[in-house]
């Protein structure tokens, strides 16, 4: 069976290909803000997940399609991607010596037996204290911070300090794609 990830990303694309499965991959054009979408985590990256890999699954017969979306979250509040430099600024403050979580829902379609499979996964990542300097320099020298809803990229080098511990997956953090997840998935589904 073919596999199609329903995702434009770079980062879920080049991790995919750590897997060597073969794999096509297709975006889904789904808007993600919209009115009534979840306030939980949970919920909307699994909403989410389902709507990208059922808008690509229209179109792939006998596929298995698979959909993703991620947030982070922190103190109660889906963290959207930084705007501006302040913003930026602000969101590692504010992360600085805290817990903050990823979330990644997977939506998996097999398109000849028509079943769905999803799952949620959890990554607890622990920042170490920053200084107001090391933030600044960060922002100013990187160019991915308004990328990420976290405010940073976790592979680059001088973010990837920024990380004193993390529980789950790594994947998870740092390409927004749970690599064992999926492959059970895959391998559960071909059976």
């Amino acid at each position: 069976m073919k596999i199609i990830l329903a995702t434009t990303s770079p980062y879920r694309i080049e991790a995919m290909k750590f897997t060597g499965i073969p794999f096509e991959a297709k975006g889904s054009g789904i808007e993600e803000k919209f009115e009534g979408r979840p306030d939980d985590p949970k919920e909307l990256v699994k909403l989410l997940s389902k709507l990208k890999a059922e808008a690509v699954a229209k179109n792939c017969p006998d596929s298995l399609v698979i959909g993703f979306d991620s947030v982070a979250y922190f103190e109660g509040k889906i963290l959207e991607k930084p705007k501006s430099y302040e913003e930026a600024f602000s969101r590692l403050e504010m992360l600085s010596g805290n817990s903050h979580e990823f979330y990644t829902g997977i939506t998996l379609i097999n398109t000849k037996t028509n079943k769905i499979k999803q799952e949620t996964v959890r990554t607890k990542i622990d920042f170490r204290n920053l200084s107001e300097e090391e933030i600044k320099k960060y922002i100013e020298e990187d160019k991915y911070h308004n990328k990420y809803a976290s405010g940073y990229d976790p592979l680059a080098n001088r973010s990837a300090t920024f990380i004193e511990k993390f529980e789950g997956d790594p994947h998870n953090i740092l390409r927004g794609i749970p690599l064992a997840t999926v492959i059970r998935m895959i391998k559960e589904a071909e059976k």
